[in-house]
C-alpha cells in the first residue's frame, strides 16, 4: 500500500503569456494532500487557486516543477493520457450551474450522460445516477430540468455529474459563491457526506473564511506560494455539567516554509511590526524572533563596521547567523 500523499506538489511553476507579456501565476508552491482529505484552498484573487485546481485536473500544465496525483506524473503524461486522466479520475465542480449542467436534459440524465459518454450506458448507469442523486438528497428531482432547481439544487446536481465516473479526485472551485449562507452551508454538508462516503479527494478553492469549519484542513495560498494553513483539532467541550456542555471547534494555525525554507509573514503582522525591506532573525527561548530593520540602520551598520580593501578587521556576526558560528566554534573545542 502507498503510504505517500495522495496529490505532491513539488516546487510547482506555472508562467502564463499573455501577448509580450509573461504573469507568473505558482513560483515555486509546494503542496502535499492526503488520499480521501477534505481540503479547503483559500487566497486572494490572482494568488493562484484557480491556475492549481486547472493543474491538478489536467486542464493545463505547469511551466516547471512536479505533479503527481494518485502516483501519476502529470508532467509526463502524453495529450492522450493526460485526457483519459482527465476523463476518468477528475470530477470538477464550477461556481456558475449552467456550467455544470446541461439545461434541456434531466437531473438525471445530465448525471447519465457522463457515464454514457465513457461507454456505461444501460441499467447500470441509470442505477449509480439515482443512487448519486439520492446521495445529494435529490432523489425526488430527478426528472426536474435546470430551470426547475433553484441555486443550490443545481450544485447538487452539477455534484452528482461530477462523480458520475467515480473519480478519485474531485476538485470544486468557488462552488458556493452564488449561493446564499444557508444554502452554502448545506453544500458544503454534501461533500463531507460524500467524501466519507465514497473516499474521494476532494479540494474547495473559495474565497469564504469560514471554510475551516467545513472541511478536514485550509491552506491559503498567496503571490502563488503556500503561506499557511489551518487545521481543525477535535472540538473543545465547555459547560459546568454534561446537559450544558458545548461543543466549540479548536483551529491551530501555521506559517508555511516551502523546500528552500522561505516563510512568508502575512501582510497584516508585517504592518503591525514595521517589517519592511529587511529583517533581522535572532535566536530565542522559545524559537526565533523577527524584528524589524529600517534602510538606515543598514547604511549605518555598513559604514561603521564594514571592512575595509586591505584591512584585516573582523567582523561580529549578530543574529542568527552568529549564533550558530559560536555553536560550531564551541562544538569544535
Amino acid at each position: 500500500m502507498n503510504e505517500g500523499p495522495f496529490i505532491l506538489c513539488d516546487n510547482l511553476v506555472k508562467i502564463h503569456k499573455i501577448a509580450d507579456l509573461e504573469v507568473v501565476a505558482l513560483q515555486g508552491l509546494d503542496l502535499e494532500v492526503k488520499q480521501g482529505e477534505l481540503l479547503g484552498i483559500v487566497g486572494a484573487s490572482g494568488s493562484g487557486k484557480s491556475t492549481l485546481l486547472n493543474i491538478l485536473g489536467g486542464l493545463d500544465r505547469p511551466s516547471a516543477g512536479r505533479v503527481v496525483v494518485g502516483g501519476r506524473d502529470l508532467l509526463k503524461l502524453s495529450n492522450t493520457a493526460l485526457t483519459a486522466y482527465r476523463r476518468t479520475q477528475v470530477g470538477f465542480v464550477w461556481q456558475q450551474g449552467a456550467r455544470n449542467v446541461i439545461p434541456y436534459l434531466s437531473s438525471l440524465a445530465n448525471v447519465e450522460l457522463p457515464m454514457i459518454l465513457a461507454g456505461h450506458a444501460g441499467g447500470a448507469a441509470r442505477k449509480r445516477a439515482c443512487e448519486l442523486l439520492d446521495a445529494v438528497g435529490l432523489s425526488d428531482r430527478r426528472n426536474h430540468y435546470l430551470g426547475m432547481l433553484s441555486g443550490g439544487e443545481q450544485q447538487r446536481v452539477a455534484i452528482a455529474v461530477a462523480l458520475a465516473n467515480a473519480p478519485s479526485l474531485l476538485l470544486a472551485d468557488e462552488p458556493t459563491g452564488e449561493l446564499d449562507s444557508n444554502t452554502a452551508l448545506a453544500i458544503y454538508q454534501v461533500f463531507r457526506d460524500l467524501c466519507r462516503k465514497y473516499g474521494v479527494t476532494t479540494l474547495i478553492v473559495s474565497h469564504d473564511p469560514k471554510i475551516a469549519r467545513q472541511v478536514d484542513r485550509v491552506v491559503a495560498i498567496r503571490d502563488g506560494k503556500l503561506a499557511g494553513e489551518t487545521v481543525r483539532r477535535a472540538p473543545a467541550v465547555t459547560g459546568a455539567t454534561k446537559d450544558q456542555a458545548v461543543h466549540e471547534d479548536h483551529f491551530e494555525e501555521y506559517a508555511v516554509l516551502d523546500s528552500a525554507g522561505r516563510l512568508q509573514i502575512p501582510k497584516e503582522l508585517r504592518e503591525q511590526y514595521g517589517i519592511k525591506e529587511r529583517a533581522r532573525l535572532e535566536p530565542a527561548e522559545a524559537g526565533i524572533l523577527v524584528k524589524a530593520v529600517e534602510r538606515q540602520q543598514v547604511e549605518q551598520a555598513a559604514a561603521e563596521g564594514g571592512q575595509t580593501a586591505g584591512g584585516a578587521a573582523k567582523a561580529e556576526h549578530r543574529g542568527v547567523l552568529g549564533w550558530l558560528k559560536s555553536r560550531r566554534q564551541k562544538s569544535r573545542g
